[in-house]
Formats: structure tokens, C-alpha cells, sequence
């Protein structure tokens, strides 16, 4: 058991003992619970770099979170990743890094140094400034003699520039044991500017020796993946799990991530602070706390975010230039619990509840304050749960996903009517969580075909998760005469493109015929392009 472990389990017995009164206590003790590298580096106990005697990055490099000036940096020392620890002893280590114009690093434009210490599981996170606006860089990093793989990533343009293209992808759902990361090998090889993945990065279920669909020879993975992720050291080995998969490792080297979380990243369907079993809040905000902690550690964020105990800022806003901006929203750490016991229901009295939030008051105010002062042409919202209305059957009242907007249908009447208010002409909203391709028209009224169409959802299907699936799932036909507003639907694996200029976006639903088999080709399933100033979708 790792020390930070020992800690939050030490704190799980504070908190039984103290019976705290409100989960804001709770929160403030979970600050405490995972430790931070000691104040000055000067007495950190440190690894010669040169006594690292297999290569460290074993789980790639990665880039994320593009400004006008600058870019996050990511990598981990992990020369035997399938241990805690990773194999780096409990020590610090000196890991260089440098920014090229080129892939050869003939100009070298920024370098540095970075402290992987293992508080932060040996992570780097390097927020490299003063680099220039809307240009592709090419980064590795240093660690002894060992070199990384090489990295391209970008800036993003001038703040005021008006930008006259952007080319992004959405992923979602990458569950390891449901089949091989096809669709990321892919879109490594395709020509975006950044990728969006908008939750699911890994799933806390047990992963087998065989790792599952994949079908490796019995015995392949080791036993420590064959169990539920509870602990932080549990997920951090899942993690490693994860980016030691060579696609996963391709598309981050290849593409800038911005990053947001769903569910399983912590545990499935989870709201706020209510676990789906029911569930102490005090114990279940300890697992939340080892989850975000270990998200933190491994993916392409800015030192800021780091969590503090159960809480981390992730909703964030991003532009490109005068083209694009990003409101990117977490709606599991903020949300009310789901009405009627998380069942399919028929919407009532509960889910309709005017106090229930799916972002949370203060996140909901920032969302609405800053489409007020937009100037963008396209308002692009990254988040989770299918936003639009999903009736799930044919009858007069139909059953609706509570863990969706469905479930908070007053919450999204609110964000609805500050984009009215706020004269957001081009909103475009990007989901995952439901392992399906769908493309929905925003209405101002969701009953009534002829309202006026306020935006899009595009939703992009599970990069493996459901495995194989169906190009026309059993729901099929259902879904689309009981939603006249839903214009596609396809149950394949892959990623969305889209591609967004001054007049018209476009949407590109990409898919692989299989994930229990690599290697599979990719094609385009359906396109869709919409007019600026004119909301809806026509097909290409």
C-alpha cells in the first residue's frame, strides 16, 4: 500500500469517527489526505539519472491545453509501469525537455528542466510559455541517457485573430477491455488541429489477464489490473495500463488533448457526491479524491488544476482566436443526484425539480457570463450526457435516461435560455458516454418538431466501449421515429471530425468495422454540415 493510500485510509476513519456534519468538512479534511512534494527541492532525495537502466517513458508523451503563447507538456517515468512506483524507487528524478520548429530539433526554441518526484507518481507536467501564436511544435524530454518519443503539438491562435479555419476531433469512451484503440491509431494518422475528449479515458472495472476482448494469451496482463480501481494506487496503475497501449500512445504524440472526464474515470454514473451504491458520502469522497488525483497526474493539465481532496477545477474555456471558443463542462462533480433511483423514467415532479443542477450553480453562471461576452462565430461546448431529448420509446409519456439532461430538464431549460438571452447564434454542443454516433437538432422545443432550432449536439460514439457494435443497434428504428429531431444514428466505434471555417461547420462521423480485432480500416459513416447564422443539420 502506497503512503498516499495509508493516508486517505487514515482518513477514512477520521471522518467515521467525527460523523462531520456537511460534506464541505469532509472536502477541507480530503486536503490532507494526499501528500505534495516537500517545500524546496534542495532536500528531495533524488535518482542519478544515469542509473536509469530502462527507458522511463514507457508511457509516452503527450501535449494538451493550447494558448495563443503556450502549450502543456506531459510525460511519466515509468521504466517498469506495471508495478507501483513504476519502478523508480520513491525518488525524484531530473527530467530535460525541449521545443522545436522541426522534428529533427535542428531549432530549438525553449528547453528546461522538470522535477518528476513521486508524489506526483513521477509526471511532468511542463506549461511551456513564449512560444508563438497559431504554429506547430515538435517536443521529447530527456531523462539520463534515455530520450522520449517525439511529440507535435500547437498553439492556438491570437486571441483576437480571425481565424478562418479549425479542424478538431471528439472521442469518448475508450474502455481497455472491450477491444483494441483502432480509432485512435487513425486519427493519429488524420490532419486535426487538437482533440476533444469529452470522458470515459478509462473504466475502474477489473481488466483480466487476457485483457478481456482482446484476447492476449492468458497470463499476458499482470493480476494487479483484476480488480475494481478503489485506491490511488489503483488507479494510477490503471492509467499505466491504459497509455501503454501504443495507439493511445500515437494519437497523444500526435495531436494536442483537451480533456474532460465523465463517470468512469472515478466510478460508473456517479453524481456529485453519491456513489451509485449508496455509499457514506465521506467514504465515497475519498475514492473521488484518489480518482482525481491520479487524472490530474496523468493527463495534459496545468499545475493550477491540481485537486485539492476531492475537488478539482476542470471546466475551463479555451479559444481560437475569433473563430471558436470552448466551454468545457464537467457535469459529474457538481451534479444533483439522479432522480428516480437512476432508473429509465418517465419524466416527473422529481427529475423536474427547478433546484436540480447538472452543473452546479456556480459553474452554470460562469457558462452563461461568457457566451454574454463572446465573440466568437462558433460556441463549441464539450461535455458528457447526451444534451438533447432522447425518447426512448414510442409511447405518449416515454421513458428517458435520468443520468442525461432528460434527468435535468430544468437545468438545461437554464442553459438554453442564457444562450437565447446571451444571442448565441451557433452553438454546438459535443457529447459522448453513450457508445453510439448521434446528431441531434437543439430545439427550442423539443415536442414540437417546427420550434426554432437553437444549436447542435454532435456525439461521438465509444472509441471501444460496447465493443464491436452495429452499424443500426436494435434501437434504431425506435429512436428515430420517436425523435424526429435525431437526423443520425450509428452504433459503430470511432471519432467524430469536425471542422469548422467563418461560414460552415462540418461534422464527419468516422468508424472502424471492428475493436476485437486491431487493425480494422476506418470510413466516414454519415457528414453533416451546418450554416453559420442558420442552425441545423444537412447532410453532405
Amino acid at each position: 500500500m502506497s503512503s498516499a493510500d495509508r493516508r486517505l485510509r487514515a482518513a477514512a476513519r477520521h471522518l467515521g469517527r467525527r460523523r462531520f456534519l456537511s460534506l464541505t468538512a469532509a472536502t477541507a479534511a480530503l486536503a490532507f489526505t494526499t501528500n505534495v512534494p516537500a517545500a524546496g527541492a534542495a532536500g528531495v532525495r533524488r535518482m542519478d539519472p544515469s542509473k536509469i537502466a530502462d527507458d522511463p517513458f514507457t508511457l509516452g508523451v503527450a501535449s494538451g491545453d493550447p494558448l495563443p503563447d503556450s502549450v502543456v507538456l506531459w510525460t511519466r517515468l515509468a521504466p517498469a509501469p506495471y508495478e507501483p512506483g513504476g519502478g523508480m524507487a520513491g525518488l525524484a528524478a531530473v527530467v530535460l525537455w525541449e521545443v522545436a520548429l522541426d522534428d529533427r530539433f535542428a531549432v530549438v526554441v525553449r528547453t528546461g528542466a522538470a522535477v518528476a518526484f513521486p508524489e506526483y507518481n513521477h509526471t511532468v507536467h511542463v506549461d511551456v510559455d513564449g512560444l508563438d501564436p497559431d504554429h506547430a511544435y515538435f517536443y521529447r524530454f530527456r531523462a539520463g541517457t534515455w530520450i522520449s518519443e517525439t511529440g507535435r503539438t500547437r498553439t492556438a491562435p491570437a486571441r483576437t485573430s480571425a481565424a478562418t479555419s479549425l479542424t478538431f476531433a471528439a472521442v469518448s469512451c475508450q474502455a481497455f477491455h472491450d477491444g483494441y484503440f483502432t480509432a485512435h491509431r487513425h486519427l493519429a494518422e488524420d490532419d486535426v488541429d487538437i482533440v476533444l475528449h469529452v470522458g470515459d479515458y478509462l473504466y475502474e472495472y477489473p481488466v483480466n489477464s487476457s485483457g478481456g476482448a482482446r484476447g492476449y494469451p492468458s497470463g499476458t496482463l499482470p493480476d494487479v489490473f483484476n480488480r475494481e480501481t478503489v485506491s490511488l494506487e489503483d488507479y494510477r496503475l490503471r492509467y499505466a495500463l491504459y497509455k501503454s497501449d501504443p495507439d493511445l500512445r500515437a494519437v497523444h504524440a500526435a495531436h494536442p488533448f483537451v480533456v474532460t472526464w465523465d463517470d468512469h474515470e472515478t466510478e460508473n454514473n456517479y453524481a456529485g457526491a453519491v456513489d451509485e451504491h449508496g455509499s457514506p458520502p465521506e467514504r465515497f469522497l475519498l475514492r473521488r479524491a484518489a480518482a482525481y488525483r491520479a487524472y490530474w497526474e496523468n493527463q495534459p493539465l496545468r499545475a493550477a488544476q491540481l485537486p485539492v481532496g476531492s475537488d478539482l477545477r476542470l471546466y475551463r474555456r479555451l479559444h481560437w482566436g475569433t473563430l471558436a471558443q470552448f466551454d468545457v463542462l464537467d457535469t459529474r462533480q457538481y451534479r444533483s443526484d439522479q432522480a428516480y433511483g437512476d432508473t429509465k423514467h418517465v419524466p416527473g415532479p422529481e427529475s423536474d425539480d427547478p433546484a436540480r443542477t447538472m452543473t452546479g450553480q456556480t459553474q452554470e453562471d460562469w457558462l452563461i457570463d461568457g457566451w454574454r461576452t463572446s465573440d466568437a462565430v462558433w460556441n463549441v461546448m464539450p461535455q458528457q450526457v447526451c444534451f438533447s431529448q432522447r425518447r426512448l420509446d414510442l409511447n405518449a409519456q416515454s421513458l428517458m435516461s435520468m443520468d442525461a439532461w432528460d434527468g435535468y430538464r430544468a437545468s438545461r431549460d437554464r442553459i438554453l435560455a442564457g444562450a437565447k438571452s446571451a444571442g448565441i447564434e451557433n452553438l454546438m454542443v459535443l457529447t459522448g458516454d453513450v457508445h453510439v454516433g448521434y446528431a441531434f437538432e437543439i430545439k427550442d422545443v423539443f415536442d414540437d418538431p417546427a420550434s426554432r432550432t437553437l444549436g447542435t449536439e454532435i456525439v461521438a460514439t465509444s472509441v471501444t466501449s460496447g465493443k464491436d457494435g452495429a452499424e443500426r443497434p436494435g434501437t434504431w428504428d425506435t429512436y428515430m421515429k420517436a425523435n424526429p429531431h435525431l437526423k443520425f444514428y450509428d452504433g459503430r466505434r470511432g471519432y467524430v471530425r469536425v471542422a469548422l471555417g467563418q461560414g460552415e461547420a462540418r461534422a464527419d462521423f468516422r468508424t472502424v468495422s471492428a475493436v476485437t480485432t486491431p487493425g480494422a480500416p476506418i470510413t466516414t459513416a454519415g457528414s453533416f454540415a451546418v450554416e453559420a447564422g442558420k442552425p441545423g443539420l444537412e447532410p453532405v
